[in-house]
């Protein structure tokens, strides 16, 4: 009873009064270190996928506050992720930002009852291939869209005429100053990022994603260059509840397509997301049906509120484990910090160029690309890394939603596939040696997993089989036989069986 809300986010492991405090201050220091690196990535996201930047403080907010505080998984941490950006893009050019609260919304919902039902675990059954795809297709829109924002130009609409637009790009950025600049702007982000890991004093202090936002906005104050900057309008004003048109858009064929995305995409990311934080540290493992529906209800409350939708990020979820946390405590005072500096600072974000959030984005979307991976697995696994390309080559042709379905029905068929092995043993070939004993049936055993994707091969082999003796077939050694097979089969012995009496009988009318 005398348990302070302290004692609670310490769980097991902050018993004594010393070790709580040691716990405690662990955890201070990483949520100082999971906010730095939040900042950028929130605003940055939410600039990439078309809506106010204040929109995706506030999913940082409630991925602190509400997801944060429940039980899961105690040390990832949510917001809004790279890996939906595309997505919500593409929703808000479709719908409008209005109706992004609805989507988030039934998202929440529907992850909470998936949740409630113990479905958690089975997201655990997705191909690997298939969400590497799903994330390598986001990274190639993602960099393809933010290569347009490094030079302050407005990108197509979709994956494919953002790639195919880059030579035009190239051209206009290289025939204009204020356009050149900002690309240098951006690039230099992505150096800052890509070198500042290895500066590991600076490092200690200062997250990457902050450290090359900073160093980019300074410069682009203190040379007062031309480039686009971050609009602001304001914690409150962006907060935009659903209204009764937007819940009449859910008959909408697509919006409910659109949503089914919203969930799959974010349930998968933040379940293997845990599955990734659970082996950085020797803390409890992640409830899986706990850990969805807290990203449920921290979506459902997105959702209320018209902002971004949330994922587990496993960027800020490494670091939280890095710096040191022990609890949730961490996660939840990342939130705090978030809101504190949404209210007390915004106009610090009007200064950032737009430019140098693209950046960070583009280095984003490349982690997101398993460029390590590939090739291994094109060694070992062929099939799952062609599932990989197909996927991602889809989603950048199609959509978000369309790709991982084909990514998703190529899984089964290759799965279906490997399981079919069918074998046909056949005994009794010996007796047809002249011998009198050719009349002798053969016998055709039938072992293994028949399915129509093997019932091509396995009517060739029973053909190659002498035409003169009839067939015995034994479908006992089957594992599994569907439909089309056991009539296929049967229909053959049949038929089979009926043309060899009927020449057998046609011989024996013959005079000798």
């Amino acid at each position: 009873m005398r348990n302070s809300l302290l004692d609670r986010f310490r769980g097991a492991r902050g018993t004594s009064g010393s070790s709580g405090a040691g716990t405690f201050r662990a955890d201070f220091t990483a949520s100082l270190v999971v906010f730095l690196v939040a900042v950028p990535l929130c605003v940055g996201v939410a600039v990439a996928s078309g809506v106010p930047a204040e929109l995706g403080l506030i999913t940082g907010i409630v991925g602190g506050l509400i997801t944060g505080f429940l039980p899961g998984s105690s040390l990832q941490v949510s917001g809004p992720a790279a890996g939906l950006t595309v997505l919500v893009y593409e929703a808000v050019e479709e719908y409008g930002v209005a109706a992004l609260g609805v989507l988030v919304l039934i998202s929440g919902l529907l992850q909470l009852a998936m949740g409630a039902l113990g479905l958690g675990r089975w997201f655990r059954a997705i191909s690997v291939a298939v969400v590497q795809g799903m994330l390598a297709g986001i990274g190639l829109v993602l960099i393809a869209g933010q290569l347009y924002a490094l030079a302050d130009a407005k990108a197509p609409s979709s994956g494919l005429d953002k790639i195919f637009g880059i030579p035009e790009l190239i051209g206009d950025v290289a025939g204009s100053g204020d356009a050149l600049k900002a690309v240098a702007v951006g690039v230099g982000t992505i150096a800052v990022l890509v070198l500042w890991p290895r500066f590991r004093q600076g490092a200690k202090v200062l997250p990457a994603p902050l450290a090359a936002v900073a160093l980019a906005t300074a410069a682009t104050a203190i040379f007062d260059l031309p480039i686009a900057r971050v609009e602001v309008k304001g914690l409150l004003d962006a907060v935009q509840p659903p209204g009764g048109s937007e819940f009449a858009a859910l008959a909408e064929v697509g919006v409910i397509g659109t949503v089914l995305a919203f969930t799959l995409i974010a349930s998968a990311e933040s379940l293997f997301s845990a599955a990734a934080v659970d082996r950085l540290h020797d803390g409890a493992r992640t409830d899986y049906n706990k850990e969805l529906m807290a990203q449920g209800a921290g979506n459902a409350v997105c959702g209320v509120l018209g902002a971004l939708p949330m994922t587990a990020v496993i960027v800020r979820s490494a670091a939280n484990v890095q710096a040191g946390a022990k609890t949730k405590a961490s996660r939840v005072l990342h939130g705090v910090w978030l809101l504190i500096f949404a209210v007390l600072f915004p106009a610090a974000l009007g200064i950032i160029p737009v430019a140098t959030l693209a950046g960070v984005l583009v280095y984003s979307g490349w982690k997101l690309i398993p460029t390590k991976d590939l090739v291994p697995l094109w060694r070992t696994h062929r099939g799952e890394a062609i599932i990989l390309i197909v996927t991602a080559g889809a989603i950048v042709i199609t959509n978000m939603f369309e790709g991982v379905i084909i990514g998703l029905l190529m899984a089964v068929a290759k799965t279906a596939w490997e399981t079919s092995h069918v074998h046909v043993e056949v005994s009794g070939r010996e007796d047809g040696d002249g011998n009198g004993d050719g009349d002798k049936p053969l016998y055709v055993r039938v072992r293994g997993n028949a399915t129509f994707l093997r019932l091509p091969k396995l009517l060739d082999e029973l053909e190659g089989l002498p035409r003169e003796r009839e067939v015995e077939l034994d479908l006992t050694g089957l594992r599994h036989v569907d439909h089309a097979c056991e009539m296929a089969l049967a229909t053959w012995t049949e038929r089979h069986n009926a043309v060899v009496k009927r020449d057998a009988a046609v011989e024996t009318q013959v005079p000798a």
